[in-house]
This record gives structure tokens, C-alpha cells and sequence, in this order.
């Protein structure tokens, strides 16, 4: 199943989504069930929002009042009394307008962090219950970038939809409705007929250029995706001299990404120039109206002056507008990817009847594994297992061994339901892995790797990784058993010791010792040693297998192996062979059959000899 776009891009299936589907996917976050809190405050904002924009279209009314006042055709008419109350009442609407807009921003930021906030965490969450087959095809600066876009676009389009579209729309159709009660229809029709052809031309040409924009979001990630690469393996890249290469490759992502933000530049201009033109040509031919009107004696100056007003203050947001409908649109493509992320097929989903395993020894003292026929293959056309049949009892020791790409490595994988079998099944203490939460299952595991990769924080944080929470003495209890609590005591800062990106900051070795005492902390029931000492120096091995042989007793182990010296004391080795098995018993057993195994173990020793001479 291939789950990533082909191209030097991908990193989720490039599949179209519309607005409207991306919309669609917003609105439980920001609507959400069963948070009434929530609700009540996108209710408070909407009605602040209206309040505002009432007070905003009666603005003009009183101040055309207040300059006929100005004007009787009685000159003997107060014309002080009068005029001043409308001035106050112009202030006080002025006032009420801007107050309630800013309240109305006041409350829905609550909302619009909150959603930010829940998108992110559920995407985070979601990208870490993917399956191992999505990670092993995706690019990490690229993944972290499409987040972080996606992100920022969910704060842009709730701030300027929330605060700039739907008001300036209510007052458009609030203008429209007053203009034709005042006037007549062909003041309301022209008003409309601008503003409609204004927004048809905004949001057509916007349609045009966004292309421009998903090229250089693409070319954004792929850029920000070569630099994470080559960062992440800084040393391969000095150790081959390969800098100008990076560097080659990084500048022809941004010259690609400069040539797309050039032309939306380019086109962003004739946008704005369109724009102008037409809320010119619209407030011109309203004005020339009014203007009869008013030396044919049907219209008072304080009404041309109300017309003038309300199309001044209209098109002020309209011209904004088509700003802000271009961020809008800008912020849906960036959304589009976290959307269609979100989206993505859970491979390996839980039952919504899934058990519960107990996860430590202290919970219950068993372990058995079973694989029973197992089949497998990354693809069709790449069958790994055939039929793998084998069963450890609790608390008993199996080593796995055999060539590479015998399927060693793959057994893990399916213990661990990173996939799920394509034949067979995977029992523990009698419950096949598919009935399992996968939660459980992990916490019921505990793995020593080959290549440790530690977070890039302190010696205790990555300790206690294997049991977040654990106090001191927990923490320096496990470093003890796994043999690295002196030197951890002889660093400088002791268990503050930062360790560097990767762990890169220790030896093998070390990291190996800081990966044993997090697995000793977590307290598994069943443990697997993924070649875990086979990158390793003998006097180096030799010392963590010590280590390794405290975290195995009294647990059910699985030791996938390359050095055969490593296992002899297992209490049954099995021999995989192109996907079956090959042999299975004891060490000597093993060797007495003169098989697989015992010519393994003849190369393997050999090899000392050969090295010598």
C-alpha cells in the first residue's frame, strides 16, 4: 500500500480538496460538541459582530441628519440644539462601533487559539498513530512544515473570515436595504452591481494565482526538507566533501520557489489595479447621481453627503477585502495538506472492543508469545515470512538469527503491530495482537535497539523516557543495573548532561547503557534485543550483555542476533532462511546437526583467525 505522493515533494497523498471540504473539516473545532463554553462564546462574538456593524451603517444616517440640521431652510430655526444631540449620538454610535468590534475580537481569540491549539494536537497525535509504513516514506522537514503552514492558515482564515468577511458582508447587505428604502432601487441595484462585480473579479483572479502559491509551498518544503536532510547528516556530508553539493540543491529548491513568488507578485499588482478601478468607476457613478439629485431639488446635501458616506465607508472593507480574501484563500491552500494529514488511513487501527494487557511484571508474571503460520510482505511482490511458526513460553529466552533479509528484523515489527500479518496470527498470553490496544501492547514491550537514537535533551530526561514521571532514586536505580550510573556521575553536570541531537554526544557504547536502564525503567514483561550489541566493540559488548542479562531475567526475551557468540546460552535459537525456518533447539543441538546454524557459526569464527593473520 503506498501511502506518499511519488515526487521529491511528497509527503502526503497530493489528493484536491476544495474550500468547501476544508471548511467542512474546520467547523467541528470550531463548533465542538459537548463544550458548551465554547459555543457560547463563538455565540457572544457573532452577536458583538452584529451590534458593531449596526451601530457602524447608522453612523451615516445621524451625521446626514446633523449636516441638514446645519442648513434649514428656516433660518430661524435652532441651530444649535438640535445638531448637538445628533453630534453626541454620532459620537456615542462611533464609539459603540469600535467598542463592540473590539470585543467581539476579545472573545472570539479565545475560540480561535483554542481551535489552533486542538487542530495541532490532533494532527501531532494523528501523525503519531500512522503506521510505520507512512514514516518510512515521508520526509521529516517536509511533514514539520506542512503542520506548521497548516497551522498558521487556521489562525489566518478564522481571524479575517471571523473579523473582516462576514462584517463587511452584513454591511453590505444592510447598505443595500437602506439605500433602497432612502433613494430608490437604482442607488441600491448600482451599489450592489459594483460590489458584486468587485468581489466576482476578486475571487476569480484570487482562484487564478493560487496555483502560484501551492508551487512555492511545494517548493518551500522541499527546500526546508534538503536542509533538515543535510543538517540530520551534517558528518556524511563533511566525510564526502559534499557541501557545495548541499548547497546546489538547496538554492535550485528556492530559485524555483523565487520564480513562483515573482510571478504571484507580478499578478497580485494587476489584482490591485483591477480592484481600484472598479470601486472608482462604481463611487463615481453613484456620486454623479446624487449629484443630480441634488441640483434637481429631489435630494438635500445631507443626503449626498449620506450617499458619499456609506460608499466611502463600504468600499474602505472592500478594498481590504480583496486582501484579505487573498490571505483567506492563502491560508486554505496551506490547510489543504494538514487536512487531507488528518485524513490520512490509519494502517493498523484498534477494535473498538480492543483488551487491555497488563503492562509490568508486577501485574501479572507472564509473557508467552506465540507467532502461529505467520505470513508477511512489505508489498505483494515482497513476501518477507512464510509461515513462521514458533512459541516462547513466559519468562523463557528465544533467539533469532539467521543471513540478512532472512526476516529477523521484520519479526519485531509485527511484535511490536507496526503492521499487521497478511496470514497468521500473533498471540500474547493466549490474545491475538488484533485484538489488542495497541497502547497496551507497546507497554507490555520493551526493546533494546541496535542504533539507539536518544532525544536531544538531558541523560535523566531519555532515562526516564521509559517511564515519564519516575522519580530520582527510580531513575538512578535503573542506571545502576544497566551499568552507567558512575559514568554518569563522572560528567560534569551528572544526569543534567545534555546529550546532543541523536545522542550524538556519547559513545555507542553509552547510548546503548542509557537505552538498557529506559528499558529497565519501563518494567516490560516481554523483551526484545534488536541486534543490540552488534555495532558494538567485544570489550564494550562483553560489558553490556552483563547489563542486558540483569534486564532478561524473569522476562520473556526475544534476542535477534548477527554474532552468534551472543546467544549460545538462549533456551532455543531459531534459524530463519529466505522467510522460513530453517532450524530451531539449543546451542549445541544446533551444532551437532552440522546445518545452517553450524556453518554460521564456522564463518563466524573463522573471522578472529582471518583478522590475526
Amino acid at each position: 500500500m503506498r501511502t506518499a505522493a511519488s515526487g521529491p515533494t511528497a509527503v502526503i497523498p497530493d489528493t484536491e480538496r476544495s474550500g468547501f471540504q476544508t471548511i467542512l473539516s474546520l467547523l467541528p473545532f470550531l463548533w465542538p460538541k459537548n463544550e458548551p463554553a465554547a459555543r457560547v462564546r463563538v455565540a457572544t462574538a457573532v452577536l458583538f459582530m452584529i451590534l458593531a456593524k449596526v451601530a457602524t451603517v447608522y453612523v451615516p444616517l445621524v451625521y446626514s441628519h446633523a449636516v441638514d440640521a446645519l442648513a434649514p431652510k428656516d433660518p430661524a430655526a435652532g441651530m444649535v440644539v438640535v445638531p448637538v444631540f445628533l453630534i453626541i449620538g454620532y459620537g456615542l454610535l462611533r464609539v459603540a462601533s469600535a467598542g463592540f468590534g473590539e470585543l467581539r475580537d476579545a472573545v472570539f481569540s479565545a475560540v480561535q487559539q483554542r481551535t489552533v491549539r486542538k487542530v495541532g494536537v490532533r494532527t501531532f497525535k494523528h501523525i503519531h498513530r500512522l503506521s510505520l509504513r507512512f514514516h518510512l516514506d515521508r520526509r521529516t522537514g517536509g511533514l514539520s512544515r506542512a503542520m506548521e503552514r497548516g497551522t498558521a492558515g487556521i489562525e489566518t482564515v478564522l481571524r479575517l473570515a471571523v473579523f473582516n468577511i462576514l462584517p463587511t458582508l452584513l454591511e453590505v447587505i444592510l447598505v443595500t436595504v437602506i439605500l433602497w428604502r432612502l433613494f430608490d432601487w437604482r442607488y441600491a441595484a448600482l451599489t450592489l452591481g459594483a460590489v458584486v462585480l468587485y468581489l466576482t473579479f476578486t475571487f476569480s483572479f484570487t482562484g487564478w494565482r493560487v496555483k502560484f502559491r501551492r508551487i512555492m509551498n511545494d517548493m518551500d518544503t522541499e527546500a526546508q526538507s534538503r536542509a533538515v536532510d543535510s543538517l540530520l547528516n551534517y558528518e556524511t556530508v563533511k566525510y564526502f566533501g559534499n557541501e557545495a553539493h548541499e548547497s546546489r540543491r538547496f538554492d535550485d529548491a528556492l530559485a524555483r520557489y523565487e520564480k513562483a513568488a515573482v510571478k504571484s507578485q507580478i499578478t497580485l499588482n494587476m489584482l490591485n489595479f483591477g480592484q481600484a478601478a472598479i470601486i472608482a468607476a462604481g463611487l463615481a457613478l453613484i456620486m454623479l447621481m446624487a449629484a443630480d439629485g441634488v441640483r434637481a431639488g429631489t435630494m438635500t446635501v445631507g443626503k449626498f453627503v449620506l450617499v458619499n458616506t456609506y460608499l466611502m465607508q463600504l468600499y474602505q472593507p472592500l478594498n481590504f477585502l480583496g486582501f484579505v480574501y487573498r490571505e483567506i484563500k492563502q491560508g486554505m491552500v496551506d490547510m489543504e495538506q494538514l487536512f487531507r494529514l488528518l485524513g490520512q488511513h490509519e494502517e493498523v487501527a484498534d477494535k473498538p472492543d480492543a483488551l487491555m494487557l497488563p503492562a509490568h511484571l508486577s501485574e501479572r508474571p507472564a509473557g508467552e508469545v506465540v507467532f502461529d503460520n505467520v505470513h508477511f510482505g512489505y508489498g505483494p511482490d515482497r513476501e518477507i515470512l512464510k509461515g513462521v511458526s514458533f512459541r516462547v513460553p513466559a519468562g523463557k529466552s528465544l533467539a533469532i538469527v539467521g543471513p540478512t533479509g532472512a526476516g529477523k528484523s521484520t519479526i519485531n515489527r509485527l511484535l511490536f503491530r507496526f503492521y499487521d500479518v497478511t496470514g497468521g496470527r500473533i498471540l500474547i498470553d493466549g490474545h491475538d495482537l488484533r485484538d489488542i490496544t495497541q497502547d497496551s501492547l507497546r507497554a507490555t514491550i520493551g526493546v533494546v535497539p541496535q542504533d539507539t537514537v536518544l532525544f536531544n535533551d538531558t541523560i535523566r530526561y531519555n532515562i526516564a523516557y521509559g517511564r515519564p514521571g519516575a522519580t530520582q532514586d527510580q531513575i538512578e536505580h535503573a542506571a545502576r543495573l544497566a551499568q552507567v550510573h558512575d559514568f554518569v556521575l563522572r560528567l560534569p553536570e551528572g544526569y543534567a548532561t545534555k546529550v546532543g541531537e541523536r545522542g550524538l554526544k556519547l559513545s555507542g557504547g553509552e547510548k546503548q547503557r542509557v537505552a538498557i536502564a529506559r528499558t529497565i525503567l519501563k518494567d516490560p514483561r516481554i523483551l526484545v534485543l534488536d541486534e543490540a550489541t552488534s555495532a558494538l566493540d567485544t570489550r564494550t559488548e562483553q560489558e553490556i550483555q552483563i547489563a542486558l542479562r540483569t534486564v532478561a531475567r524473569h522476562r520473556t526475551s526475544l534476542t535477534i542476533a548477527h554474532r552468534l557468540s551472543t546467544v549460545i546460552d538462549a533456551d532455543e535459537i531459531l534459524v530463519l532462511d529466505h522467510g522460513l525456518v530453517a532450524e530451531r533447539g539449543r546451542h549445541a543441538d544446533l551444532l551437532a546437526r552440522n546445518g545452517v546454524y553450524a556453518r554460521m557459526w564456522a564463518l563466524q569464527a573463522e573471522q578472529p583467525e582471518a583478522a590475526a593473520a
